[in-house]
């Protein structure tokens, strides 16, 4: 492979971590707004059984997934997701107009409406850029809502049964696979794309179904920007609560940052492994460099114990 070729195929790598960094970003500017607006979406931050509700609803959604493409009921998946993803746009817009000086009635209105639009433009044209466009809004305020939700330990907790999970569902039982597979016709934000040109088509793609054709796209799970992104939020919100002594860089703690920096490291291990063609478990690499880089961000910032 010449030196040319190789840098050409690691640029869609390279988006995929600044896609991972605008997210964290985005998610860290809508955590504020949200919390004062009540999003929390349980009632005890710093409970660890949270973390294993959490997981108990991802297992039962990904059985219900496959279950409904088995008995080729994919319309089912298509309006299940729809649906969140229209509530989750809500409530991105509905934190970002609450800056605003206007009333409750009108920032439900116009909330109402910006979020339907572009579920009905992501369902009438599910086109790459509408896709990642959409996935960046619901990544961000997926992340930004259970970072505010749950404190540090539960989140540690949760993110190391995701990586356990995430390598069992790749590695071993290959349903993970067999998920993205099935759900990857229906067009839908659980995932980015990052075409290799420009001229490339999302809705016209066969998904490399016929054989011997090139794969014209990369494709990045939705989950393994949202997963560390919760961690990085958890950092910047829940640690002001527990000690002063925190340095920050702008808006952002050490913690958070360091926690930013080891998600980026786990992303450059986890590139290399996906360049030799294999499908990879992603979170294994990302939650383990979140967790250590944020350990490395609390010990830097002088706040005293990571667990909280």
């Amino acid at each position: 492979m010449s030196s040319e070729t190789g840098i050409k195929d690691y640029i869609p790598m390279l988006v995929m971590a600044g896609i991972i960094l605008i997210v964290q970003i985005t998610a860290l500017l809508l955590a504020t707004p949200m919390n004062d607006s009540g999003m929390q979406a349980f009632e005890d931050p710093d409970s660890t059984a949270n973390s294993i509700y959490y997981i108990g609803i991802i297992l039962v959604f990904t059985f219900f997934l496959l279950m409904a493409i088995k008995k080729n009921m994919e319309w089912i998946i298509q309006l299940v997701i729809l649906l969140a993803v229209g509530a989750t746009m809500f409530y991105v817009f509905f934190a970002l107009l609450s800056l605003a000086n206007i009333t409750e009635m009108t920032n439900n209105i116009i909330s109402t409406v910006v979020a339907a639009v572009l579920t009905i433009l992501l369902y009438k044209f599910p086109e790459w850029y509408v896709i990642d466009t959409v996935g960046l809004i619901i990544g961000a305020g997926a992340s930004a809502i259970f970072g505010i939700s749950l404190s540090i330990l539960p989140v540690i907790v949760l993110l190391g049964l995701l990586a356990i999970y995430d390598a069992i569902s790749v590695y071993k039982t290959k349903h993970m696979i067999d998920l993205a597979e099935g759900v990857m016709d229906l067009r839908l934000p659980i995932l980015f794309v990052i075409p290799k040109h420009l001229r490339y088509s999302f809705i016209e793609d066969s998904f490399n179904k016929e054989e011997g054709k090139e794969k014209e796209a990369f494709f990045m799970g939705l989950g393994d920007a949202i997963m560390p992104t919760i961690l990085v939020v958890s950092a910047n919100v829940f640690l002001v609560q527990k000690t002063d002594a925190l340095s920050y860089i702008g808006f952002i703690s050490y913690p958070a940052l360091g926690a930013m920096i080891g998600t980026i490291i786990g992303f450059i291990a986890l590139s290399v492994l996906v360049m030799r063609g294999k499908p990879q478990a992603g979170l294994p690499f990302l939650n383990s460099g979140v967790i250590l880089g944020y350990i490395v961000g609390v010990l830097a910032s002088g706040a005293g114990t990571p667990f909280y």
